[in-house]
């Protein structure tokens, strides 16, 4: 294996190499201008030093590296931490992230690389178990959600400020959870559970806002989403909350502030509700409501996204779609959810 280190900064970058002796000899400090002409081994991993690009800089680099690197894997090196969303660097394709937190507690060695060699996929994902059953059955991938289901005319949604309080219109309907490998309520006191929910649904808030999510919901320890019924909100609900999967690590020491394994657990349902205004929904009686909270609750895994095929043709935009993959059925519905991803280190 050798390990090609794309950099403007060469001194503070050859120091991360340096403190493993096998891998300070399989690696090579190449300049950035070098990337164009780079052609990386299958079994080598390349790296892009982003230490001082702005944004159009960084985006012109990720798509030189994304070129050369076609069938090995690559990985940004951040010194002082300054790519905020990370996530996006992982859809983008990236295999590996050194960040400021990292890179200042922890080294970087051998067995980092035989894991990840060992764990990679065509993506950085793995396969559910699931999955080998379902292609035995002689069943297609390719049913995702082929069900015939349209979306409704843009007019049916007016907005949230103009949405009448008893109108019954179809909605997406997003469950989302917090959960740990030991659960929360063992691990925390009340007060510290309160404040973890608080900035959870804060976190969420944040995350959601692309979508039009409308925190519908709050039971103190789960929630519901309301999503507009309309592809762009559909998809941008889809790829926050993979966002937020991804991010999983990062979110609950920086955002959420909990030193253990937490990550989140994502249920999408399709259907008709009677609007009432956040915090007077009361008992709502919906068929689509209880579905959701069933599948949320009883069905979703922590680290993926759980969608049953009562969803529109259109929701899940095709760049993802071959991420999902068919979990069997749930009351009556086909239920399929997102890959399991692979982390540095053991994670819900």
């Amino acid at each position: 294996m050798n390990i090609y280190v794309f950099t403007q900064k060469g001194v503070s970058v050859k120091d991360v190499f340096s403190r493993d002796a096998q891998l300070k000899k399989q690696t090579q400090f190449l300049s950035l201008a070098d990337i164009q002409k780079h052609s990386p081994e299958d079994d080598s991993i390349s790296y892009i030093d982003v230490s001082g690009l702005d944004d159009a800089q960084l985006k012109k680099i990720i798509l030189q590296i994304k070129k050369v690197c076609k069938n090995s894997p690559w990985g940004v090196i951040d010194l002082k931490g300054s790519i905020k969303d990370i996530a996006s660097l992982f859809f983008e394709g990236a295999c590996d992230y050194l960040g400021h937190a990292f890179l200042k507690n922890l080294n970087v060695d051998a067995k980092r690389y035989k894991t990840l060699f060992a764990r990679r996929k065509p993506a950085f994902y793995s396969d559910s178990g699931n999955n080998d059953e379902y292609k035995k059955s002689g069943k297609s991938e390719d049913s995702f959600l082929k069900n015939g289901i349209k979306m409704p005319p843009s007019s049916v949604f007016p907005g949230w400020n103009k949405m009448q309080s008893g109108k019954t219109i179809p909605f997406y309907l997003l469950y989302c959870s917090l959960k740990g490998k030991t659960a929360l309520d063992l691990r925390l006191d009340e007060k510290s559970l309160s404040q973890l929910h608080r900035k959870f649904i804060s976190y969420l808030n944040n995350n959601l806002t692309g979508a039009g999510g409308l925190l519908w919901m709050d039971t103190g320890s789960d929630c519901l989403f309301l999503i507009p019924p309309k592809i762009k909100s559909a998809e941008a609900a889809a790829e926050s909350c993979l966002r937020m999967i991804i991010s999983a690590p990062l979110a609950a020491s920086e955002t959420l502030g909990v030193s253990f394994p937490v990550n989140f657990v994502f249920a999408l349902h399709y259907g008709s509700v009677s609007y009432k205004p956040p915090g007077k929904t009361g008992t709502v009686v919906s068929d689509a409501v209880n579905s959701v909270f069933h599948l949320g609750t009883k069905k979703a895994e922590p680290g993926r996204l759980t969608v049953s095929n009562d969803l529109p043709e259109a929701s899940i935009q095709k760049s993802i779609k071959d991420l999902f993959t068919s979990c069997g059925e749930y009351e009556d519905r086909k239920i399929w959810h997102t890959k399991k991803f692979s982390y540095n280190k053991a994670w819900v």
